[in-house]
């Protein structure tokens, strides 16, 4: 009889991969749900001003959304290799699997898929997160899934971020995740902040709260660049080498970050140049007519050159007039 009857220290069956972070997907369905509120009372809006409404309605609601969304993906660096490794320690067994890095401003996300799928009598489909936020413990996570058996490829990419590694990767990017994290807190407050002032309406301080907005979400990008660009490891499997790049959330700040800065210097050039454009973007102008014509109506008529000229005469001089009927 041999250590855990003959067979090695490894948990039965495998970790779901969920398709997708519950995080962010409630986050983008409260964002379509304004949307579709916005968009049920748009015939409500009259005149030319609907399209104008309609478009700063979505220009703003999707700045918010992505400024929200990023703070929870993990595909701000990324990077695949499809390698022949072995899947458990102490076997010699080899298989052939798609090896994923995403690292986010939280954490890591190490993906393992089989090709195919079902290998050595195993479904190989495997997506284990490591966090190391401030309110986390990476290597706690490390060593839980040291306990957990999970396969080799995963832990061996794990390891490379643990305190403990000669890469010493994981200071630098736990303490930029943080403050690009911090920044995009605060983009997502002037963000509000902007929306507040375009309804007041407070069109130039609107426009330099966007500015602000631009600048915060760029900052962050800068702090993120910082760790991804420090010296690193090489992850080899065999032959092949898993190397990442800048993912989808890098690039859709940066772009969300040049659509604010264009917004805002926009607002701001019209403001100074050509005030008339921008009333009529934010639908003021038809409000301003409306309240010339309320004043009209309301001022008195003005006394005509007859009556000024009898109430500017010296009431000693005053004598009967006599009326005849015509």
């Amino acid at each position: 009889m041999t250590l855990w009857n003959g067979s090695l220290p490894f948990y039965a069956g495998t970790n779901a991969c969920f398709p997708f972070d519950t995080t962010w997907a409630v986050i983008v369905s409260i964002f379509l749900s304004m949307l579709a509120t916005f968009i049920i009372i748009l015939p409500g809006i009259r005149g030319r001003g609907r399209l104008f409404w309609f478009l700063r309605v979505v220009m703003g609601l999707f700045v918010g959304a992505v400024v929200l969304t990023i703070q929870y993906t993990r595909d701000w660096e990324t990077g695949w290799v499809t390698a022949n490794t072995s899947y458990k320690s102490f076997s010699h067994g080899l298989v052939n699997v798609d090896i994923g890095l995403h690292i986010g401003l939280e954490g890591v996300n190490i993906t393992l898929v089989g090709n195919p799928v079902n290998q050595v009598n195993e479904t190989i489909n495997y997506n284990e997160h490591f966090a190391w936020s401030f309110n986390a413990d990476y290597d706690h996570s490390y060593g839980e899934g040291l306990e957990k058996g999970l396969p080799s490829p995963i832990l061996y990419v794990a390891e490379k971020f643990t305190t403990q590694s000669p890469c010493g990767v994981h200071r630098q990017y736990r303490i930029s995740g943080h403050y690009a994290s911090l920044t995009l807190w605060m983009a997502f407050c002037t963000w509000l902040i902007s929306i507040l002032l375009f309804s007041m309406p407070i069109l130039l301080y609107g426009g330099y709260m966007l500015l602000l907005t631009a600048a915060l979400m760029l900052f962050s990008l800068l702090f993120f660049f910082t760790a991804r660009n420090t010296p690193k490891c090489p992850i080899q499997f065999g032959t092949a080498s898993l190397k990442t790049d800048y993912g989808g959330s890098f690039w859709l700040t940066s772009a969300t970050g040049l659509l604010c800065l264009l917004l805002g210097l926009g607002v701001i050039i019209l403001n100074s140049m050509q005030p008339e454009k921008l009333k009529l973007v934010f639908n003021l102008d038809e409000g301003k007519g409306e309240e010339k014509v309320w004043d009209k109506s309301y001022l008195p008529d003005e006394p005509s050159s007859s009556v000024q000229d009898v109430l500017m005469v010296p009431m000693g001089e005053l004598c009967e007039v006599t009326a005849t009927q015509l």
